[in-house]
């Protein structure tokens, strides 16, 4: 007892700090980047938007003086202990934003040692980190279709609303810029992204590249901003940022590769948990929930480049639908040996006992030779 006791109020103790010290993360990142989200969305939050919550529009220097905790309620949304998610909508071009901060399993110390220690000898481990994902759906055009009506009155009201607007369609494509540590993974984890090819960029830094499906797409997306907000983020918190319209994981099925356009940003937390750890990241976290904008007006490429990327596409689906081919004809010819085995099966059991008997014997014969036949067409 002299010894349980302890270690178990030692082991309660860290729990506890665990879980308060990834609220105080969560905290920090929610109160940095809540007033950009306030001003890009009209609904921010799990719960309630963040107007209700604040009680009026707040500016960048409003929010980072503020202390931790006052933006957790009704903005994050807690799903465990190391992981954290909010909402946003009502944009011009998105339909949705979610965001998925990822913490360390501080609460569970000897979990978080196995999995660092494991990630040293095995590659399939990833080693534990502190990681934000935003995931941008955009409407390309499909706004009619998303955005929900109550009554004809309001489905009139949207058609003639969204009949004046600029189309908010684009060109499909992947792109991405990556920190090189990540290019490895996202290759053998995506399959989107082992659609494109890696070049280093000019403009970019060191530790950064290009994963495109074509040169003229990075020269239309890779603009001067982004490249800066890239460099200001640095290579200490800037992951990847992703452009796709194709699925994650590798399509089994013709039907598993219906496009979806969205894009998406990872960024690691800083170790601090004040609110003003962020300023290097927050520029591109601001340019990422404007990008839809530059794809709408730039992203409509030439005929060729089109033509190219429809061609890799339809190259895959092909490649799908002979899988599936393969598999039904190999449906149906099990389904016709099972047929045939029962109806053999039932014409024996009409047969008398000296009947089944010569019906054996002549289905041996036959097997032999065929046997016998395979074998002379061998030699």
């Amino acid at each position: 007892e002299a010894f349980i006791i302890p270690f178990i109020a030692i082991l309660a103790l860290l729990h506890i700090w665990g879980r308060r010290k990834n609220k105080r993360k969560v905290d920090a990142w929610a109160t940095a980047h809540v007033h950009v989200l306030e001003k890009e969305f009209a609904s921010v939050g799990v719960t309630r938007s963040v107007k209700q919550q604040l009680g009026r529009r707040s500016t960048s220097s409003e929010v980072l003086g503020k202390g931790d905790g006052l933006l957790m309620e009704g903005v994050m949304k807690e799903k465990s202990a190391r992981e954290y998610v909010t909402y946003a909508t009502g944009r011009q071009n998105v339909a949705f934003v979610d965001v998925k901060v990822q913490l360390l399993k501080r609460y569970n110390p000897m979990t978080l040692a196995v999995e660092t220690v494991l990630s040293f000898f095995f590659d399939s481990m990833r080693p534990p980190k502190e990681s934000v994902e935003v995931t941008m759906h955009t409407f390309d055009g499909k706004e009619k279709d998303v955005v929900p009506v109550k009554s004809k009155a309001e489905l009139d009201a949207k058609e003639s609303r969204f009949k004046g607007l600029q189309s908010s369609g684009y060109d499909a494509c992947v792109w991405a810029v990556v920190h090189k540590e990540q290019m490895k993974r996202l290759r053998d984890e995506r399959y989107d992204v082992s659609l494109t090819s890696t070049k280093d960029h000019k403009n970019l830094p060191v530790w950064a590249s290009v994963m495109s499906e074509s040169a003229e797409v990075t020269e239309a997306l890779l603009t001067k901003e982004l490249v800066e907000c890239v460099e200001k983020a640095g290579e200490e918190h800037f992951e990847y940022l992703i452009l796709t319209d194709q699925p994650i994981d590798k399509p089994l099925k013709h039907n598993d590769s219906h496009p979806i356009k969205r894009l998406l940003l990872s960024l690691r937390l800083t170790s601090s948990t004040s609110a003003s750890a962020y300023t290097l990241t927050l520029p591109l976290f601001e340019h990422f929930l404007r990008l839809p904008d530059l794809l709408v007006s730039t992203a409509h490429f030439r005929p060729e480049v089109t033509r190219k990327i429809r061609t890799t596409r339809e190259e895959e689906i092909k490649k799908l639908k002979r899988a599936d081919e393969g598999e039904k004809a190999e449906e149906r010819r099990l389904e016709a040996e099972k047929k045939k085995k029962g109806m053999r099966d039932s014409r024996l059991k009409g047969l008398s006992a000296e009947e089944q008997r010569k019906f054996l014997e002549k289905e041996r014969e036959k097997g032999q030779k065929k046997q016998e036949k395979r074998m002379s067409r061998k030699a």
